[in-house]
């Protein structure tokens, strides 16, 4: 097994952490270390034997504790993500992931410390432990942790510790996070994420209210939906890239729901990873972060909501998509959708995308009731820039929502199949201004 590039250039001597925190101070920024509590990357090679030829990451994604202690992961299966990780309810691996940190707080001139309980977001044996067992020991945890912030902080300046967390409620039950025991144990943020997708809906008002103390910040990510996989192994699959007017909207609606800012994870994946069949790619959209912290402006700017397959999690699946119609069914999403400065003004465009071609169907649309209007334009708008998974004029259908039927707010918009062959929804935006 060869090493990669960043496996090579520890090997040679170089320390990342030391290179990355240095490059921040002399930036200017402020640097973060962001630690996976639990990370089932190439943790499926662990069972392989010496002279088997395994993944080039494989070397990286293991260690000699993991690999020594096969009792302390979730589950007997090597194969799934869920099973494969360590379980917190062992005191061993909980001091061995403490000792990690520690020994990162120590050694590195950090400002700040985020504990990542979304990759991955497994812990615990769910059936074997109750919620309060749960609770108890990753509240410990992050209080065991703000003590070592504390202690080891340089020049009087205070550690920053923050929590990277499921923006939805239901994910936080498996995990043990209860955000207001936690920000009573001294978590100063909380990173609210859908994994490494960019996603608009979700339980982040519920979750802004447990733990008002702590600000709180919304993720966005590089992709909006993960489409057919393309090829073998990890990141083989399409994906459809988040727009800049996606982010810009996300972020708007953030704000006007309690955000004190955003975030930003895999935002470099715009560029090729994972094979050149999942592109084409491009830089990333960089001019975003321009604006994403200009509340102000974002509330002057275009909006595009959406909803796509998203986040595909155990424990729960809102707005789930793709949803398949036969003629007579109707089914419903729940929008949460935040005006511009001074309203919604002008004529908006609800859009749906199939996943085959919509020849003989119709459909009726309704936005709080009230039916819309078919209109023939289902151009992309809001400078798209990629081309991978967006609809084809045959594949999408769209209709008019005039302005004053919108609301501050949930939206609730009923999707009908009128007549016609089985309709398979995979993708539903909102283009409004």
């Amino acid at each position: 097994m060869e090493p990669d590039s960043f496996g090579r250039y520890v090997l040679d001597g170089g320390d990342l952490v030391q290179l990355f925190s240095a490059r921040c101070r002399q930036r200017g920024q402020v640097p973060f270390i962001s630690f996976r509590l639990n990370d089932g990357h190439h943790k499926e090679w662990a069972p392989c034997k010496l002279g088997d030829k395994i993944s080039s990451g494989a070397g990286q994604g293991l260690c000699k504790f993991y690999c020594e202690h096969p009792g302390y992961r979730i589950g007997p299966d090597w194969n799934d993500w869920m099973q494969r990780v360590q379980n917190w309810a062992i005191p061993e691996v909980r001091a061995y992931k403490f000792a990690l940190i520690q020994e990162l707080c120590e050694n590195y001139d950090l400002e700040g410390f985020e504990l990542d309980f979304m990759r991955n977001y497994s812990l615990f044996q769910v059936d074997k432990t109750t919620r309060e067992q749960r609770c108890a020991i990753i509240t410990a945890f992050v209080r065991q942790v703000r003590a070592l912030l504390d202690r080891t902080a340089r020049g009087g300046r205070r550690r920053w510790l923050c929590a990277r967390v499921p923006c939805f409620q239901a994910v936080h039950d498996a995990l043990g996070l209860d955000l207001a025991a936690l920000s009573a144990a001294g978590l100063d943020m909380v990173n609210v994420s859908a994994s490494y997708f960019t996603f608009q809906q979700s339980d982040f008002s519920a979750l802004r209210k447990q733990a008002p103390q702590s600000a709180f910040y919304v993720e966005l990510c590089h992709s909006i939906w993960n489409g057919p996989r393309v090829r073998v192994g990890y990141d083989g699959f399409l994906f459809r890239r988040a727009t800049p007017a996606q982010m810009q909207t996300a972020a708007h609606l953030a704000y006007a729901r309690g955000a004190d800012g955003v975030s930003a994870f895999n935002f470099v994946y715009y560029r090729e990873h994972g094979g050149a069949e999942r592109g084409p790619f491009q830089e990333p959209p960089f001019e975003v972060f321009q604006h994403l912290g200009d509340r102000f402006w974002l509330t002057r700017q275009p909006q595009q909501y959406f909803l796509s397959s998203g986040w595909g999690n155990p424990f729960v699946k809102p707005n789930v998509l793709p949803r398949q119609l036969k003629a007579g069914q109707q089914t419903s999403f729940a929008l949460d959708l935040a005006p511009p400065s001074g309203g919604w003004q002008r004529v908006g465009r609800v859009r749906i995308q199939s996943l085959m071609a919509l020849n003989s169907q119709h459909f009726t649309v309704r936005i709080n009731g009230v039916e819309l209007a078919p209109i023939a334009d289902v151009a992309e708008r809001g400078g798209v820039f990629n081309p991978v998974l967006l609809g084809t004029p045959e594949t999408m259908r769209a209709w008019s929502i005039p302005a004053h039927l919108l609301r501050d707010g949930v939206n609730q918009l009923d999707l009908t199949l009128r007549s016609g062959a089985t309709a398979d929804i995979a993708f539903l935006d909102l283009a409004l201004a």
